[in-house]
């Protein structure tokens, strides 16, 4: 019977469980382990969680340079929590906003050797979540019967992990003719991913041939920039000004991805800018607070662009690297075409770290 949920089903469920605070299990070949996002974690439960065994705290490398915590597996470190553990203590190590005010968080004591699969499932399940990356794992030999007696999820780690890391086929469910500002010829496509993840849009204007390089534009979405005007960035002009070149020559075809703040999601973009007010750059908050620079998956514009029927373009970005990216998915960048608009005397140190760090050409 089909009734059961497939395995992207439970992914899904997991990412929905972790945001409620609700645990899930993650079952590896040396064992299974009961995880819980650090972010919302209960009382009750981290009080649960730390009575079946010994806990640990997995946090991502990025963040356990800050903390100067021993990453010992590579790409994170598994920290040993107190026996006074509570759940200040977990908000405190996670999330990076009293750093500077509080700064001497530890000494951390990380767990070295055993299998760290788990912990690493554990933040790329937060962080697809779009949660801070980090949770707490707990080790048991009867996770799966506390899985059946608690109604939890259960993940097959040597599955889930492939599957989460390759791109989810995207489907047109539906298309309409929207009018708009830069073109009355406008028609706005909705895709939908086949794991549970946001819709992604692309906003076709004119009838452009397909046979011909289309002029084309990958903007991820910034609700702050592109919906209020924020002024910390250049999305909102980037956004109008791309569409504008459409409706000049048109056609054109603008994918609107949903990958707020590089990839990390509202709340931690948020939680970014409160670390640049407190003086970090851009790429700096983001490892604070665990992420890499970029989290983005520019595959999926890539997917989409092919789905729509289109092989060639001319690229609307000062990033090399998204021309980079459409020219490893098989999409044909034949031009680059600049789209230099939106500096103002707030975002002048953001645009100077996007050149510097980022190798954006401005």
């Amino acid at each position: 019977m089909s009734l059961a949920p497939s395995l992207a089903e439970r992914v899904a469920r997991a990412r929905a469980d972790l945001r409620m605070g609700v645990p899930v299990v993650l079952q590896t070949t040396s064992g299974a382990a009961l995880a819980v996002a650090a972010e919302g974690v209960s009382a009750a439960r981290l009080a649960d969680l730390a009575s079946l065994g010994t806990a640990h705290l997995a946090i991502t490398a990025r963040r356990a340079e800050t903390l100067n915590a021993r990453a010992y597996d590579g790409d994170l470190a598994r920290l040993i929590l107190p026996k006074d553990v509570d759940v200040t203590w977990i908000e405190a190590v996670a999330d990076p906003a009293d750093d500077l005010t509080h700064p001497m968080k530890g000494p951390f004591q990380s767990a070295r050797g055993g299998d760290a699969t788990a912990a690493r499932a554990a933040i790329a399940l937060a962080k697809s979540a779009r949660l801070l990356p980090a949770a707490i794992l707990v080790e048991v030999e009867n996770a799966l019967d506390l899985a059946a007696q608690n109604g939890l999820t259960v993940i097959p780690v040597g599955q889930a992990m492939p599957f989460m890391a390759d791109l989810a086929p995207l489907h047109d469910v539906v298309h309409a003719r929207v009018p708009l500002v830069a073109s009355e010829a406008g028609r706005v496509h909705v895709f939908r991913p086949d794991d549970g993840g946001e819709e992604h849009f692309a906003v076709e204007i004119g009838r452009p041939d397909r046979g011909q390089p289309v002029l084309a534009r990958l903007h991820s979405a910034c609700f702050t920039g592109d919906l209020f005007g924020s002024l910390k960035c250049d999305c909102g002009p980037q956004l109008n000004t791309a569409l504008a070149q459409m409706g000049e020559v048109g056609a054109g075809v603008l994918l609107y991805l949903n990958q707020e703040g590089r990839g990390i999601g509202h709340a931690n973009k948020m939680r970014a800018y409160s670390l640049q007010d407190q003086g970090f750059d851009t790429v700096q908050a983001n490892h604070r607070l665990g992420f890499e620079d970029d989290e983005r998956d520019f595959r999926i514009g890539a997917a989409i662009l092919k789905e729509m029927g289109f092989s060639t373009v001319r690229l609307l970005t000062n990033n090399p690297a998204k021309v980079a990216r459409m020219e490893e998915q098989g999409i044909t960048v034949a031009e680059r075409v600049p789209l230099m608009v939106g500096e103002n005397r707030f975002n002048t140190a953001y645009l100077a770290t996007k050149a510097k760090k980022s190798g954006h050409l401005l």
